[in-house]
């Protein structure tokens, strides 16, 4: 008995050791196979994790991937032109995340629309639309000219749920030139001038359409944005535009968002709207003794606080009589607007974060290199004085 003591106990440790090397095995091969099994999903497409397909670092923007090749391919090839750019499925989808889903035909209220009139691509507008649909805008009119105008680039917007894109035919110039805007005196001093002021007068006309167009619509309220403006729904619960504006009373008319206008921190800014976090405050939103205290810092010798304006934008109730007054904001045939001024609310203006962005204003204008056809096609000294633009003397 006492013989066999041993032999028991060495068999005890030796199942204790192999007990223990298989555990261990199992605990080594169990994150393996985890790991293995994720990386599978994701090879066939069955997992897509939103925040790394569409970080910074990601480039491929949404409704300009193909199952056959790029869009360009897909344009190419496509005789018919009828080729879904955003794949097979037709259902009312956002390209962003295939798998998130826009009510836009729910009862949600207020319904907001914003209208633009942009020469911009894919790369900036894009993420601009998608920003505003998660804000709670359902409709947007784009008026598009140039490289927006392009085939390439309207065809997707064209397949974007809410989106109206409106192009700049002969047609359309037949129709507003018949506007009443023509024969009134608020617009007048920017008439049969070049660039800027052609500019202006041409977003004037678009928001006098979008108008018509958000009535036909039903949209409760009406914004008119550039595609480097954000709206900055600060002090509404849930970071929500259509909250904000739900909480209006009943009798205001207009709704002023103070512009903050940004500081561009580095020279090679790629994607301003994720990599831009610095901005200056509008006065309207500082004490008055920080805001004068520190003017000449905040000036950096320029002849304005800002670059480019300073009065915001503004968001009007569709009603009847309604009109725009300059891109900035709308008025009413028969009345004199109510408004308020938002004490918290802003747009975000991303103001010339790429120096190509101020070079295409230069360069879309043909104006003659003197300094006298430069201060004819340019309203603000800051653009005038863009390297380029006139001689040197």
């Amino acid at each position: 008995m006492a013989g066999s003591r041993p032999t028991t106990s060495i068999s005890q440790t030796s199942s204790a050791n192999v007990f223990t090397s298989r555990l261990l095995l199992l605990l080594t091969l169990l994150p393996l196979t985890l790991a293995a099994f994720a990386f599978l999903l994701q090879w066939r497409g069955g997992l897509t994790d939103p925040i790394t397909r569409w970080s910074p670092d990601h480039h491929e923007f949404p409704g300009m991937e193909s199952t056959s090749g790029s869009i360009k391919d897909t344009v190419r090839n496509s005789g018919s032109g009828c080729t879904d750019l955003l794949g097979q499925s037709h259902s009312l989808s956002f390209p962003y995340f295939r798998d998130w889903k826009f009510g836009f035909g729910s009862d949600l209220k207020p319904k907001i629309c914003i209208t633009t009139s942009t020469s911009a691509g894919l790369e900036q507008t894009l993420p601009w639309i998608f920003y505003h649909k998660v804000m709670g805008v359902s409709t947007f009119f784009l008026f598009v000219e140039g490289k927006a105008a392009s085939p390439t680039v309207s065809k997707v917007l064209e397949t974007i749920p809410g989106v109206k894109v409106i192009y700049r035919t002969r047609e359309l110039e037949e129709q507003q030139a018949k506007s009443r805007i023509w024969n009134e005196t608020w617009l007048a001093s920017f008439f049969y001038k070049p660039c800027n002021y052609e500019l202006f007068v041409k977003q004037s006309l678009n928001m006098e359409m979008a108008i018509v167009m958000a009535r036909e619509a039903g949209m409760d309220w009406i914004i008119h944005l550039d595609t480097d403006e954000l709206i900055h729904p600060a002090g509404a619960r849930e970071y929500s535009l259509r909250q904000l504006l739900s909480d209006v009373p009943g009798n205001v008319d207009m709704v002023i968002f103070p512009n903050y206008e940004s500081s561009v921190e580095r020279d090679d800014i790629k994607e301003p709207f994720s990599e831009v976090s610095m901005f200056k405050k509008n006065y309207d939103h500082l004490p008055k003794d920080v805001y004068f205290g520190n003017y000449k810092e905040a000036t950096r010798g320029n002849p304005n606080y800002f670059l480019t304006y300073g009065n915001g934008k503004s968001a009007a109730r569709i009603q009847d009589h309604l009109r725009p007054n300059g891109a900035h904001r709308w008025h009413n045939y028969m009345k004199t607007p109510n408004e308020v001024k938002l004490e918290e609310a802003a747009v975000l203006h991303y103001t010339y974060p790429k120096f190509s962005d101020l070079t295409s204003r230069r360069d879309r204008c043909g104006c003659k290199p003197t300094k006298e056809d430069v201060k004819r096609c340019f309203m603000l000294e800051f653009d005038r004085a863009v390297p380029g633009t006139h001689c040197v003397d």
